[in-house]
C-alpha cells in the first residue's frame, strides 16, 4: 500500500471521529445542525467546481458523505424533538384538564401575588363575583369588602394576606346574595425549601351553611316545643307517685317505664338546647371554689345503681381533695356524661374506673372502661355532634351523639383539654385536664 493510500486512510478515520463528535453535539441543537449542513453543502459544491473534480463520482461521493450523515442526524433529531414536544403538550393538556375539573377555584401566583395560572372554576367565579381583572389576588378580593357581611374584618384580613405568606383559611359571606365562600392560601416551595409562589383556592359553601342553619333552627324549635309537654308529664308523674301504692304491680311497672322514658327525653332536649347555645357561643360558666373530688364522688354514687343493673363494676380512685375555680354544675355534667357513656358501652362483667390525679400542674381526670371500644379510623370523629361510632350503631345502643360534644365545650370553656383513646373490643379512656383557675392554667 502506498504512502498516499495510508495518508488517505488516516484522514478518513480522523474524519469519522470528528463526524461522530459533531453529530453528538449538533443533535442537541436543531438550528445549528441545519445551518451547518447548508453551509457545508454550499462550501463543498463550490470547492468541487473550483477544482474541476465534479465529474469524478468517487471524488464527489467522499465529500458528500459527511453531509449525508449530518442530514440523517438532523432528521432523527427533528423527529425526536417533535415526539418530545407532542408528549409535553399531551402532559400539559392532561394537567390542565385535571385542574379545570376540580370543584375549587385554583390560582397560582408569584411571590408578589400576581396571578400566573388560574383554572376554569376560578375564572367563572371571577366573572360571577365581578372581581377586577387586574392587580394582585389580595387586591382583587379586597374589592368585595363592602359587599360582605363583615366589611371591616374582611378588609383587614385581605391586607394581612397581602403581607403574610403563611397558610391560612377564611370564610366570608356576601350580604346581598347570602352566598358563602371559603378561601385557602399557602406558599408554594421547591424541594430545597425555596418559596417560589403561592396557591389560592376558593370554594362556595353556601349550601352547607344553609343546611347548618336550618338544622340549628329545627333543633331549637323542636327542643322548645318539647319542653312544655315534658313539664306537664313530669308534673303528672309526681302526682302518680304520691298514690303509686294504690296501683297494682302492672300499674307501678308502667309508671316506672314512663318515668324513665320521660327522664331520657328530658335529658335529650336539654342536650340539644345546650348544643344550640354552644354553637351560638352563648355558653355561660359561673366559676366558684369547687372540690372536684366531691363532684366525682357524687357522680359515682349516682351511677352505682345503673352499674349494678348492667353488671358492671364501677369504682372511684380519687387523689384527695381537688380544689379549683370552676362551674360545679357544668363540671358535674361532664363527669356524668363520661361515666354514663362508659357504662352504656361496657358489657356485663366489665369495669369502669373514674380516677383523679392531683399534681403540681393541672388537675387530671380519667374515665377508663373495658367496653366495646371505637374503631381506630373513627376516633377523630367522636367529638362531632350527632356522630355515633359504628360499633355502637351495630349493637343498637341508644344515644344522641351529643355527650362528648357538650363535654368538650364545657372543658374548653374552663381552659382545659379533653382527649379520647380507644381500641375496638378492648375499651376506651377519656382524659380531661383542668386548670386550677378558671380560664387558664
Amino acid at each position: 500500500m502506498s504512502a498516499v493510500a495510508d495518508l488517505r486512510l488516516a484522514e478518513r478515520r480522523a474524519l469519522a471521529t470528528r463526524l461522530r463528535s459533531a453529530i453528538s453535539r449538533l443533535a442537541r441543537n436543531r438550528a445549528v445542525l441545519v445551518g451547518t449542513a447548508v453551509v457545508g453543502l454550499l462550501l463543498t459544491v463550490a470547492a468541487m467546481l473550483a477544482t474541476g473534480r465534479s465529474g469524478d463520482p468517487l471524488s464527489l461521493a467522499l465529500p458528500l458523505a459527511p453531509l449525508v450523515g449530518v442530514g440523517v442526524a438532523a432528521a432523527l433529531s427533528s423527529r425526536r424533538m417533535s415526539s418530545d414536544a407532542l408528549e409535553l403538550q399531551s402532559t400539559s393538556a392532561l394537567q390542565r384538564a385535571l385542574v379545570d375539573s376540580t370543584v375549587d377555584g385554583i390560582c397560582l401566583t408569584d411571590l408578589a401575588g400576581n396571578p400566573v395560572l388560574a383554572n376554569a372554576p376560578l375564572q367563572r367565579l371571577v366573572v360571577e363575583l365581578g372581581l377586577p381583572l387586574h392587580g394582585t389576588v389580595a387586591e382583587r378580593l379586597l374589592a368585595l369588602a363592602d359587599r360582605t357581611t363583615e366589611p371591616a374584618r374582611f378588609s383587614e384580613r385581605m391586607r394581612e394576606l397581602g403581607r403574610d405568606l403563611a397558610a391560612s383559611e377564611d370564610e366570608f359571606e356576601l350580604a346581598e346574595s347570602g352566598r358563602v365562600f371559603r378561601g385557602y392560601t399557602a406558599p408554594v416551595a421547591r424541594r430545597d425549601g425555596t418559596v417560589v409562589g403561592r396557591i389560592w383556592t376558593l370554594r362556595e359553601v353556601t349550601a352547607d351553611r344553609r343546611l347548618e342553619r336550618l338544622r340549628d333552627a329545627f333543633l331549637g324549635a323542636v327542643s322548645h316545643e318539647l319542653r312544655t309537654p315534658l313539664t306537664s308529664m313530669s308534673g303528672f308523674l309526681e302526682l302518680l307517685g304520691d298514690s303509686e301504692h294504690e296501683l297494682g304491680p302492672a300499674g307501678r311497672k308502667y309508671v316506672d317505664v314512663i318515668r324513665r322514658s320521660n327522664g331520657r327525653l328530658r335529658r335529650a332536649v336539654e342536650d340539644m338546647l345546650l348544643v344550640a347555645e354552644i354553637e351560638a357561643e352563648r355558653l355561660e360558666l359561673q366559676p366558684t371554689t369547687t372540690d372536684l373530688a366531691e363532684l366525682a364522688t357524687a357522680t359515682v354514687e349516682q351511677a352505682l345503681p345503673a352499674a349494678a343493673e348492667r353488671g358492671v363494676e364501677l369504682r372511684l380512685e380519687a387523689d384527695g381533695r381537688l380544689p379549683l375555680e370552676a362551674d360545679a354544675g357544668r363540671l358535674r355534667q361532664v363527669l356524668d356524661n363520661l361515666v354514663s357513656n362508659a357504662l352504656k358501652f361496657t358489657p356485663s362483667g366489665g369495669s369502669v374506673i373514674l380516677s383523679t390525679r392531683n399534681g403540681s400542674g393541672p388537675i387530671t381526670v380519667e374515665v377508663t372502661d373495658t367496653g366495646i371500644g371505637i374503631p381506630q379510623d373513627e376516633v377523630g370523629q367522636v367529638f362531632s355532634r350527632f356522630y355515633r361510632a359504628s360499633s355502637a350503631t351495630r349493637r343498637a345502643i341508644p344515644g344522641t351523639g351529643l355527650g362528648l360534644v357538650i363535654a368538650r365545650a364545657i372543658v374548653e370553656g374552663h381552659g382545659g383539654t379533653i382527649s379520647l383513646e380507644s381500641s375496638e373490643g378492648e375499651g376506651t379512656r377519656v382524659t380531661v385536664t383542668l386548670p386550677r383557675q378558671a380560664g387558664g392554667t
